[in-house]
C-alpha cells in the first residue's frame, strides 16, 4: 500500500530503543489512503521504528456492497519490504514483474522492494463486502537494500500454541517456531488470538525490543486495559509477555526485532539512507525509469509528491 500521507520532507529515523522493559501508548493516528479511512500506528514522532519495523497502517473493520474501498493505484517502492495481511475480506495485488497476489485472511503477501519495484493494491470484484487488515514495511539493512525486487504469497503459516491462545507466525521466529517469509533482520512478527477468559503467555527474546497492538476483542496488559489500533511499545528486556483477554477473547499483533542500527531516511514510499538517492528514486519514478509498469491495473499510476530537501545527515 502506498504512502499518500501529504509530505513534502522526508522523515529521519533512527533507532532509539528502551533499553529496559517499558510501556509508552501511541494511539493510531487517523487518516486516509485513497478514500481508505486508516490509522497510523508507525513510524510517529515519539517511535519511529521497532525493530526493523518501520511503517504500520490499520484499516477497517469495513462493510460495502457496491463500492470498491481499496484501490491504491500503481506506485513505487524501494529499500523497504511490503507486509500485507487481513483479517477480514479480500485484496489483490499486481507488480512490475507481472505477478499477481489475490490474497484473503491468513494469507501473507510480501513484496520485497529492493532496488525498486511498483505494484497495485485493490479490493477485488467478487469479494465478501468485508475489509479489516494491517500494511507493514521492514526496513531493508544496507547489504540488503540493492537486491533485485521479489514477491511472495504464502498461503499456509505456521503456528505456535500458547499457554492462553494461539500465534500464527507472519514474519522471524517465537517459541521456536519459524516464518518460511523471507527475512533480512533478526524479527518478529505474529497475529496472536488470546481465548476468552485466560491469561495468555507470549515468550519474547530480551534481545529484541517489542510492541503490540489490540486488533480485536479485549484485554488486559499489567492490569491495564488495552485500546484497538493503538501501539504498546514495550522496549526490550523481557523474556516473556502475558496478557489477560477478556469476553470474547482477543485478537493482538506482536512485533519485535533486535534495534536496527542503521538511520533511515523515509520519504513516501522510500526507506533509503541519504536525501541524493531520494531526489534519485523520485526522478526515476517520475521517468518511467527503474520500477517498471503495472499494466494489469485498469488506470493511470499515481504522481510522486513534491519533495522540498532539508539537510540530512550522511551515514
Amino acid at each position: 500500500m502506498s504512502n499518500l500521507v501529504p509530505t513534502t520532507a522526508a522523515e529521519l529515523c533512527v533507532s532509539d530503543p528502551a533499553t529496559r522493559p517499558t510501556l509508552e501508548v501511541l494511539p493510531g493516528r487517523l487518516t486516509d489512503v485513497a478514500g481508505l479511512p486508516i490509522r497510523r500506528l508507525l513510524p510517529r514522532s515519539q517511535r519511529r521504528l521497532v525493530g526493523p519495523w518501520c511503517f504500520l497502517d490499520s484499516y477497517g473493520p469495513l462493510t460495502f456492497s457496491s463500492r470498491k474501498p481499496m484501490d491504491v493505484a500503481p506506485h513505487p517502492h524501494a529499500g523497504l519490504q511490503t507486509v500485507s495481511w487481513l483479517l477480514e475480506g479480500e485484496v489483490i495485488h499486481h507488480d512490475s514483474l507481472g505477478l499477481e497476489g489475490p490474497a484473503g485472511p491468513g494469507v501473507l503477501n510480501l513484496m520485497t522492494a529492493g532496488r525498486g519495484i511498483a505494484h497495485s493494491e485493490e479490493t477485488p470484484p467478487r469479494n465478501t463486502g468485508r475489509l479489516r487488515g494491517v500494511q507493514l514495511w521492514v526496513a531493508l539493512p544496507a547489504a540488503s537494500r540493492d537486491i533485485p525486487p521479489a514477491f511472495a504469497q504464502h498461503r499456509a503459516l505456521p503456528a505456535v500454541d500458547l499457554d492462553g491462545g494461539r500465534a500464527t507466525l507472519i514474519m522471524g521466529e517465537l517459541a521456536g517456531v519459524r516464518s518460511p517469509a523471507r527475512a533480512f533482520s533478526s524479527i518478529v512478527g505474529a497475529d496472536v488470538a488470546g481465548e476468552p477468559g485466560r491469561r495468555l503467555v507470549l515468550p519474547l527474546d530480551p534481545g529484541f525490543e517489542h510492541a503490540l497492538v489490540l486488533l480485536a476483542g479485549g484485554c488486559l496488559l499489567d492490569g491495564q486495559p488495552l485500546s484497538i489500533d493503538t501501539l504498546y511499545y514495550l522496549g526490550c528486556g523481557r523474556g516473556e509477555l502475558v496478557v489477560h483477554s477478556e469476553g470474547k477473547g482477543s485478537r493482538l499483533l506482536l512485533l519485535g526485532g533486535a534495534p536496527f542500527g542503521e538511520t533511515i531516511l523515509m520519504w513516501w514510499n522510500f526507506v533509503l539512507r541519504t536525501t541524493d538517492e531520494v531526489v534519485a528514486a523520485r526522478e526515476d519514478w517520475q521517468a518511467g525509469r527503474r520500477f517498471g509498469e503495472v499494466p494489469a491495473y485498469a488506470g493511470p499510476r499515481l504522481d510522486a509528491p513534491p519533495f522540498i530537501a532539508r539537510p540530512v545527515p550522511r551515514p
